[in-house]
């Protein structure tokens, strides 16, 4: 079998962290139960790999109600705080605090803008950004994009959403396309 050409992020780690490279980085999201999951997803990365995230996915599949975000911003104190002894999430207290704060927050974006999908996609005009970078050091950690998107989701309350979590985010979900133009996962025009 041939070897894949992926994005340097991504050559020389973990099965997982493949898998995720090949699948999902980069493709476009359009379900809000999937936007919540990455949400929840990216700010809980702050301060960590992302490899360790992604071991831990099923463990908050579970821990938060499937993402479920109406189920999610309904969780007590009590159940937040014994999210804190559970091993298969990230237990930062701040971090479990805020994955319900931003489920509120989400809902009532839901309410304004009838989804989160129509509120986030506002952000890049309704199309992914396509970019052509060389190598991955080229790529940028925020731009003009993820810090207004951060901005206003902090306006709206939102937590762990600063730029460059912003902008991980845009990457993730298709919001932004920076796949190197040498990877097999590279699509050079708009779709």
């Amino acid at each position: 079998m041939m070897n894949k050409k992926r994005c340097g992020w991504a050559e020389n780690t973990t099965e997982l962290d493949q898998q995720y490279h090949d699948e999902e980085w980069g493709v476009p999201v359009y379900d809000d139960k999937t936007w919540f999951e990455f949400l929840t997803l990216e700010g809980a990365q702050a301060g960590l790999s992302w490899t360790t995230i992604l071991h831990k996915r099923e463990g908050y599949r579970k821990a938060f109600a499937g993402f479920d975000y109406e189920q999610v911003a309904q969780f007590s104190e009590a159940r937040q705080e014994k999210l804190r002894e559970n091993p298969e999430i990230v237990r930062n207290k701040l971090k479990i605090k805020s994955t319900v704060t931003n489920a509120q927050a989400f809902i009532k974006v839901r309410e304004e803008f009838g989804s989160f999908n129509d509120y986030i996609w506002r952000f890049v005009n309704g199309e992914s950004i396509i970019n052509h970078w060389k190598n991955m050091s080229e790529v940028p950690a925020s731009t003009s994009q993820s810090n207004a998107l951060s901005q206003d989701l902090k306006k709206r309350g939102f937590k762990f959403v600063g730029t460059t979590i912003c902008y991980a985010l845009m990457q993730a979900t298709g919001l932004v396309n920076d796949h190197t133009v040498d990877c097999f996962c590279y699509r050079g025009e708009k779709k």
